[in-house]
């Protein structure tokens, strides 16, 4: 039976047995991104005007037809105590993050983008709100998309050049951001250890895959992670992996983090533990647009 292309657009090959050999800056074996995602106000709310209230934090529970105000509780502290938490850290370390940030969750608390920015972190779009992509029609998710820059822009001072929405793109969502312009990734993509060069737009554009596994995600739901000794054994394997790989191919990491997650005190060791043990061995931590920059400008054709 001979072979074809898929129709879908899957692609099952990647960069197979022969990825590229990108060279990260100081010779780093590993390009480590800490992504801290800001969604606190942008979650779902009757008090915000919401369908729904949000059902998912440290516990899962939908109310329904009252406010939450439990739930609200639990997503504020991420702005008034776990941003502060997480911040203190990875100053301690010199490290730069890029915050994967709801346009929503700017609005309600400006000065948080702000600092971020001032700082040299970097801002990437979470979307509008915290919430899917794949249910809106073309012209909603452009407005959507013009919306989100615009705001992020008024307020933080700079548009973003990635974006991240939760989950579940749409069918038309990276044409409409390569098409809309300024924007240089993507990472609604979660399979390779290495990003994907996009041609066909005006400009180059990457994808930079995100992971779910090297995620203090993993506190909430599967509960994989009770202390904050679990996340950081975890993901030290994870780089440690790649970091022998890297000797020969070097590799990009993502380590998924959340202010209202990690930011809380029985966990917020498990990211210390993490950022000593990767410095110590010379990761080059990074912002996405950084990486994606380093990648264009070491690897033009991944396919050549």
């Amino acid at each position: 039976m001979s072979w074809s292309p898929p129709v879908d657009g899957r692609d099952f090959v990647g960069y197979g047995e022969h990825p590229p050999r990108v060279a990260w800056p100081s010779g780093a074996r590993v390009a480590v991104s800490l992504v801290l995602n800001i969604e606190e106000g942008a979650e779902r709310a009757l008090s915000s005007g919401d369908e729904c209230n949000e059902a998912r934090y440290e516990v899962e529970e939908e109310l329904v037809g009252a406010r939450d105000f439990c739930m609200e509780s639990h997503f504020e502290y991420g702005s008034r105590a776990g941003y502060w938490r997480v911040m203190r850290v990875l100053a301690e370390f010199g490290a730069i993050s890029t915050l994967n940030l709801c346009a929503r969750a700017l609005v309600r608390t400006p000065w948080l983008g702000r600092h971020a920015v001032e700082h040299g972190h970097e801002i990437m779009c979470h979307g509008w709100r915290w919430d899917h992509h794949h249910a809106l029609d073309e012209a909603e998710e452009r407005e959507t998309i013009r919306v989100c820059v615009e705001t992020i822009k008024r307020i933080a001072g700079s548009r973003p050049r990635g974006w991240h929405v939760k989950s579940h793109p749409s069918q038309n969502t990276r044409r409409l951001l390569m098409e809309e312009g300024g924007f240089l990734y993507d990472s609604n993509a979660y399979n390779d250890d290495l990003p994907v060069t996009i041609r066909g737009g005006a400009a180059p554009y990457v994808v930079l895959p995100y992971a779910f596994d090297t995620n203090d995600m993993n506190f909430f739901g599967s509960r994989r992670f009770v202390h904050g000794s679990d996340f950081a054994r975890y993901c030290c394997d994870a780089f440690d992996w790649l970091d022998e790989e890297g000797s020969v191919v070097p590799k990009m990491m993502t380590v998924g983090l959340h202010t209202r997650i990690i930011g809380r005190p029985g966990r917020i060791a498990g990211l210390r533990a993490f950022l000593a043990h990767v410095t110590a061995r010379g990761a080059w931590i990074a912002r996405r647009d950084a990486i994606a920059d380093a990648w264009l400008a070491a690897v033009p054709d991944p396919h050549s």
